[in-house]
């Protein structure tokens, strides 16, 4: 399975010209050169992105893809799958963590529907539905071709919206019951690790529960990908065969953002695993990428390392939602306030170093 891209809708990779240029200009700030470390880093990158000497993040959202997954019948989850619909709902209702971080951050919330096993009613709720949850990749493949590209362009088509509403910096984030267990699958077959190093307790499972999650990832690595051994299989082959809805939706919205040169946050492990295969698509994307922290997810690691990202924050959490990344977005804001309101030596009357 192949998607078509023009020549000129391909992606820029980010220009080291502009992070020079960026640099250049922390190093004339009142404090000792580097003394901000990665936040010096965050800024330089944002200006690159822009492509603009007075950046801006002061119009930022996180977008939320929801969707259902039908490996969940074997039972890998804490959850029942109900609790993705239940969750939505709480999400467009303002009482989820993510409302509260996201209010304290000064960030819009958009919940999209990619595929909620569900007719969700509510005026906020942008329904893009591809079907209803995925198939069991345990015995079959998750999703058709057709299936793959039509949420990749769901994810394309919110992003094309956020350009277009002049959103500057986006954070992302998921729901479904069951998608930690996609996301490993996912991982497993990018990275090559087995089962045992990628896949994480989700939901908070234990014992004979997280035992049989581990046997569901190696199952459908047998099934799928029997002689990936040295040679990963193609991004959209893993989507196809054991991705989620809105994985492959985020997925999309990477690619596309990253041609609009929009910074995107990424959250733990799920909305990685997108970033990963957006990464394996195109290996420009990444520097349009920043980790907003450290899942406890097993597998996390293993993405950031594929795709060259460092994490901002190191908290212990593994909620998703996009909770992580709302969080990264006050670091990276007050990276580009200190790049765009700090004085230099010379405007401040300041000796520079001997």
């Amino acid at each position: 399975m192949t998607i078509s891209m023009r020549e000129s809708e391909r992606i820029a990779a980010v220009d080291e010209a502009w992070i020079s240029r960026a640099q250049a200009h922390l190093d004339v700030l009142t404090k000792p050169l580097g003394s901000l470390g990665r936040l010096e880093e965050l800024a330089a990158r944002v200006v690159a992105i822009q492509q603009s000497t007075s950046p801006s993040v002061d119009r930022k959202a996180v977008f939320i893809f929801a969707a259902d997954h039908g490996v969940t019948a074997e039972g890998v989850s804490a959850y029942p799958s109900a609790v993705t619909e239940q969750m939505v709902l709480n999400f467009l209702r303002g009482g989820a963590a993510i409302n509260v971080l996201a209010r304290a951050a000064g960030a819009e919330v958009h919940v999209i529907d990619v595929g909620v096993d569900a007719q969700v009613e509510h005026p906020g709720f942008k329904s893009r539905k591809v079907r209803r949850g995925t198939r069991n990749f345990l015995y079959e493949p998750a999703l058709s071709s057709e299936e793959v590209r039509s949420a990749l362009g769901v994810g394309a088509e919110i992003a094309e919206e956020a350009h277009a509403c002049g959103l500057q910096i986006v954070a992302l984030g998921e729901m479904g019951i069951g998608n930690t267990t996609a996301a490993s699958a996912i991982t497993a077959a990018l990275t090559g690790q087995s089962a045992a190093l990628v896949t994480g307790v989700g939901t908070g499972i234990t014992g004979a529960t997280f035992d049989r999650k581990k046997s569901v990832v190696d199952g459908a690595m047998a099934l799928h990908f029997p002689d990936r051994a040295g040679l990963s299989p193609a991004p959209l082959e893993v989507l196809r065969c054991v991705g989620g809805l809105e994985i492959a939706a985020m997925c999309g919205f990477v690619l596309a953002a990253a041609r609009h040169r929009m910074a995107v946050v990424l959250d733990g492990f799920i909305a990685t695993s997108a970033a990963a295969l957006a990464f394996s698509m195109e290996p420009a994307v990444r520097g349009y990428l920043f980790a907003g922290h450290l899942s406890q997810e097993r597998g996390h690691r293993y993405l950031l390392e594929l795709i060259g990202l460092r994490p901002l924050l190191d908290l212990a959490m593994r909620l998703g939602e996009g909770s992580g990344a709302v969080l990264a977005l006050g670091i990276i804001e007050s990276a580009v306030r200190v790049y765009n309101e700090m004085a230099t030596f010379d405007s401040a009357g300041v000796s520079k170093a001997l």
